[in-house]
């Protein structure tokens, strides 16, 4: 347990049993569940932690508490690794009061049969609850990035609770840079809600926080603006880097060649920023992220059962399901007979707000000198 503010505690458990967070996000360093203790004249519990860790929670905040018993349970958001220990944390307290708004007791009902009716405090956006000096403000923030979301600032301490807001992949106890793993996180989990996002932000602008405690990661302190300036990045869909993302995935290994050529003449070309990744093979969420960071994206794939490689078909949904916008898209295609994938490729971004670039990549089978002098002319269109 440590310190996080004056009267508040950090209660939560690291997971380091966990393979795939939400069964898809590959989480090598584990996760955080994270928990809070506010101490006052009244004590506030700030969330749960995943059903698995209810023992070791309940011993962190007896650890904190000793004797004194808990006034208030704060919900902020419910899902399940942040709520699954709710009803358990009730009944070892049968005193504490579930505070929420209106959408927490529905699926608290939906979760576990009963919506707590006689020990519940359902609050409204912009109500401020009283524990001494601290007073809790809730601030909605619907689609962040399920719709009963809300936040806390304590005003007392200038903290902001933010819920899965400002959260990472990784555990506590791991030492690992913050952006990247909070990158991933976003992208994948809160990639898609934007607008809300940028609400949510507009609301906490107008606040002054000193420290941003998330559901996920660690407490961040000091120089906030880095965390903001990325995430209003982030909910804008604007990139972070320009350079150039080469995306790929091939049967034989020609189409793979074509997509390292392009690196090359990129690099040739005085593209400085320029990664590659094997659709089939790397991480899936790193290869969103990614090209969420880049303002530019190039993707080679073949034409495969008259359609999009799976890999590559993957791929392009993931970014259209996350409101893909605001860059430039380059496409390669190979095909030994009627091949058909950069017309397939550019349909599936149809709807976006997309750039495509004027050169399109047409590989029969293999490399030859007409198809380099595209991957070339290619290159030298997306290093200007």
């Amino acid at each position: 347990m440590f310190l996080t503010a004056q009267d508040t505690f950090y209660v939560g458990v690291n997971d380091h049993e966990i393979d795939l967070f939400e069964g898809i996000y590959k989480v090598p360093n584990g996760v955080a569940y994270n928990s809070y203790v506010i101490v006052d004249d009244k004590i506030a519990i700030m969330d749960a932690v995943d059903e698995h860790f209810g023992d070791e929670w309940i011993a962190n905040i007896k650890e904190v508490l000793g004797d004194r018993q808990p006034d208030y349970l704060v919900i902020q958001h419910m899902e399940p690794d942040h709520s699954a220990n709710a009803l358990r944390f009730a009944q070892e307290y049968p005193s504490v009061k579930l505070v929420g708004n209106t959408k927490t007791f529905v699926m608290l009902g939906e979760y576990f049969g009963t919506d707590f009716a006689d020990r519940r405090v359902v609050v409204a956006d912009g109500e401020v609850l009283p524990l001494g000096r601290h007073d809790l403000h809730f601030i909605f923030a619907p689609m962040v990035h399920w719709p009963e979301v809300m936040v806390t600032y304590d005003s007392y301490t200038k903290t902001i609770f933010s819920a899965d807001g400002f959260g990472k992949f990784g555990a506590l106890d791991v030492d690992e840079p913050w952006d990247d793993e909070a990158r991933r996180y976003y992208i994948g989990i809160v990639g898609k809600y934007g607008k809300q996002v940028e609400a949510a932000l507009k609301k906490l602008s107008a606040l002054e926080i000193d420290r941003i405690c998330p559901l996920h990661g660690p407490v961040l302190e000091g120089d906030l603006s880095h965390y903001f300036n990325l995430y209003s990045t982030w909910a804008g869909y604007q990139p972070e880097i320009d350079g150039v993302m080469v995306a790929y995935a091939s049967v034989y290994g020609h189409t793979k060649k074509a997509a390292e050529t392009l690196v090359e003449e990129l690099r040739a070309a005085g593209c400085n920023n320029v990664i590659i990744h094997d659709l089939a093979r790397d991480d899936r969420s790193v290869c969103i992220a990614d090209a969420f960071r880049y303002s530019k994206l190039a993707i080679a794939g073949i034409t495969y059962n008259a359609n999009l490689f799976p890999a590559v078909r993957e791929f392009i949904e993931n970014l259209t399901e996350r409101n893909y916008q605001n860059r430039t898209v380059a496409f390669i295609e190979n095909g030994t007979w009627a091949p058909v994938s950069a017309k397939l490729m550019q349909e599936r971004f149809a709807k976006s707000n997309l750039t495509f670039a004027r050169t399109v990549v047409r590989v029969r089978s293999a490399l030859n000198d007409e198809s380099r002098a595209q991957v070339k002319a290619l290159a030298e269109e997306l290093a200007k």
